[in-house]
Parts: structure tokens; C-alpha cells; sequence
């Protein structure tokens, strides 16, 4: 079974509606998260302002603080690698992603 792990930087929320300054792309990329979900995928969300020991608990993700600042969240790991970082898919790279996450094609590169 597929796995994916996000880990967000401090928001209100992970749907991404919230607030004054909407990212279309959390949006999507939330939607298409609870998408995958119903596929048998399994999601796992992580927000800093929240969940602050997820963070440091996982080595991957605190060496990637430590060495490049919070400017690298959001991180978003695929079967434990490193998938994307410091974004959300854009549009166009969001049909990869699911393809990716149901296994159907390689991992694109951060």
C-alpha cells in the first residue's frame, strides 16, 4: 500500500479555504489528497503550528529544517522519499502526483 506524508507549515487548517490569502494549489492538493484516500492510500497530515513533534521526530524532516529553514515546508514524502518540497503540485504536475501515489509511474524529481 501506497503511503503518503505531508508535512505543512503552520496554518489554520490543511484544507487550505481558510484565511484571507487562498493557494489554489493547497486546495487542490487537499482534494486530491482525500482522493486518494478512498483509493486505498494511505494519508498522513502533519502541521507545525500543531504537531511540532512530528516534525522533530522525523529525522528526514528535521535535518531538512535544520539545514534549509522552514522555507522548505511543505515537505510531501512518498513511500518515505522525499517527493516535493518547499510547494504544493501545481495543476499540472498534480495528475503525475496521483499517478505516482497509486503507483502507476516513476517519482518526479523536487
Amino acid at each position: 500500500m501506497k503511503t503518503i506524508r505531508v508535512y505543512d507549515p503552520p496554518m489554520c487548517c490543511s484544507t487550505g479555504v481558510c484565511g484571507t490569502d487562498i493557494n489554489p494549489d493547497l486546495v487542490n492538493f487537499a482534494a486530491m489528497l482525500a482522493q486518494l484516500a478512498t483509493h486505498g492510500v494511505t494519508v498522513s497530515r502533519f502541521n507545525l503550528g500543531q504537531q511540532p513533534m512530528a516534525f522533530v521526530e522525523n529525522l528526514a524532516v528535521k535535518t531538512l529544517l535544520e539545514q534549509e529553514g522552514s522555507d522548505v515546508l511543505p515537505l510531501i514524502f512518498l513511500d518515505g522519499d522525499v517527493y516535493m518540497k518547499g510547494r504544493y503540485p501545481t495543476a499540472g504536475e498534480r495528475p503525475v502526483f496521483f499517478r505516482a501515489a497509486l503507483g502507476e509511474v516513476a517519482k518526479a524529481a523536487s
